[in-house]
């Protein structure tokens, strides 16, 4: 075989050797293949974080009034608004209150609680005497339907309910009062070219809010106003599948009776529904049965998902480094049982490794620089994550908090890597003071074990669950 030699310069990837090129066929070195690959990933995630600021300016620089608000009760479909309290979270009157003061005609408030000595309660009744005029009702108990305290809690508002529409929402945030009227716009507004499927859940992006500045709660600020609303927004913009975060959530109990978590998908019928138990009962031995349920609406019903122009405003308090860390080990774990694939991939979309990516590349190909490529890289990236904040925020970083902030965002971007290696080899979690040990499929069971993850986040006042899964 006659062999011709040809120097490529800009692809020598420092080697001393150039390439050979045949005329049947060019031996391509491994690297290259690597480094183009590497290339077509690190363009990749520049063009979903490009989305996911676009969108936050987009969606959230403008929040106009919706017509609800002001409409006549008979008019507009009502809605239950679904609260579970357990003890004094912070801010728990401000983020209360702000659900009796919504700009909408047509709602009730259901107050759930599992103790009748719960520290939330009289929280609760002042609200109550202050808005005379506000529907609302406190549920006392809880039902057990599976390891889940927040669904055991929930399952009697469910079921007393009055409105098909629920909106379930954490204690610990807080909305603006014309959040309703615009949710409701967008999960009953009619079919349109970008809407071609019937809405089944509308969400909203989580916004942190810091009220007591400790380390770990400033990191925790800097990662769910930056990175995770960036990606999130990105990621629900695309509408490749569901991905969803259960702060503050709006859907149909119509539609979750449906559906049990098996994520099967239904038959075509608008009537159909899965078979054995249906509705919020079927998601209590999930963690995350914000995420399931979600996923169940889209997969078993084929439905979609939606955000509002609003922000659900999460009171971050006193969060210590280590709280940060088992929170995010918490969630790690339970992804890795839900969506492995898309899990694994997690550390190559973070800044500090998917930098490395795009400077090797970079250089291999085009001979660029490694401290060229770095220095690019997080310039551009902190200027996005920086305008994702803006977006959401509806101002610019203050400048009272800049170098806190930005020394917690540095914090969390070199501790993503450490953080995901750590929880990927494990399966507890403590949720709560109460030890779990995550199942397939993201179902929880009572951890047993007494290992030392479980000794150092066991609470003092730690009580086993009633049932074992």
């Amino acid at each position: 075989m006659t062999l011709t030699v040809h120097f490529l310069p800009l692809l020598t990837c420092n080697l001393k050797t150039p390439f050979l090129v045949s005329d049947d066929a060019m031996s391509v070195e491994p690297r290259l293949i690597l480094a183009s690959v590497g290339l077509l990933w690190y363009a990749a995630l520049w063009f979903i974080s490009i989305v996911g600021c676009s969108t936050a300016r987009k969606r959230y620089r403008l929040r106009p009034r919706s017509p609800l608000a002001a409409a006549p009760a008979s008019s507009v479909p009502g809605v239950s608004i679904l609260r579970p309290l357990k003890g004094l979270d912070t801010n728990l009157y401000e983020n209360l209150e702000s659900t009796f003061t919504q700009e909408y005609p047509n709602y009730e408030i259901l107050l759930s609680v599992a103790d009748e000595r719960d520290q939330a309660l009289p929280v609760a009744r002042e609200l109550m005497t202050k808005y005379p005029n506000v529907n609302c009702r406190i549920i006392i108990g809880e039902e057990i339907v599976g390891a889940n305290p927040k669904v055991n809690n929930l399952i009697r508002s469910y079921r007393q309910a009055a409105h098909d529409i629920l909106w379930v929402i954490d204690s610990n945030v807080t909305v603006h009062s014309g959040t309703l009227a615009r949710s409701v716009d967008a999960l009953t507004g009619p079919p349109g070219p970008a809407r071609k499927r019937r809405i089944a859940l509308v969400h909203h992006v989580p916004f942190a809010v810091v009220t007591e500045p400790r380390i770990g709660s400033r990191i925790e600020e800097a990662f769910l106003n930056t990175n995770h609303a960036k990606m999130y927004l990105a990621i629900n913009t695309m509408a490749v599948d569901s991905c969803v975060m259960g702060k503050s959530n709006l859907y149909r109990r119509s539609d979750l009776e449906r559906v049990n978590g098996s994520l099967k998908p239904v038959r075509q019928n608008t009537s159909a529904e899965q078979p054995g138990p249906c509705g919020l009962p079927a998601f209590g031995p999930f963690l995350a049965e914000d995420n399931m349920i979600a996923s169940a609406l889209w997969h078993e019903l084929g439905e979609r998902h939606d955000l509002s122009c609003d922000v659900a405003r999460n009171a971050i308090g006193n969060m210590s480094l280590w709280d940060y860390i088992l929170r995010r080990v918490r969630w790690i774990r339970v992804r890795k049982h839900m969506v492995l694939a898309a899990t694994l991939a997690e550390p190559f979309t973070e800044s500090v490794v998917l930098s490395a990516i795009g400077a090797a590349s970079l250089g291999c190909l085009f001979g660029v620089p490694y401290w060229i490529s770095l220095l690019a890289h997080f310039a551009i990236w902190v200027f996005v994550d920086l305008d994702v904040y803006a977006s959401l925020a509806g101002h610019p970083l203050p400048s009272d908090i800049r170098w806190q902030f930005m020394a917690a965002w540095a914090a969390r971007e070199l501790l993503a890597l450490p953080i995901f290696l750590f929880a990927i080899c494990g399966s507890e979690v403590s949720w709560r003071g109460r030890a779990y040990r995550v199942l397939r499929n993201g179902q929880v069971a009572r951890a047993e074990s007494r290992s030392w993850f479980h000794r150092l986040r066991r609470a003092k006042d730690y009580e086993p669950l009633p049932t074992d899964l």
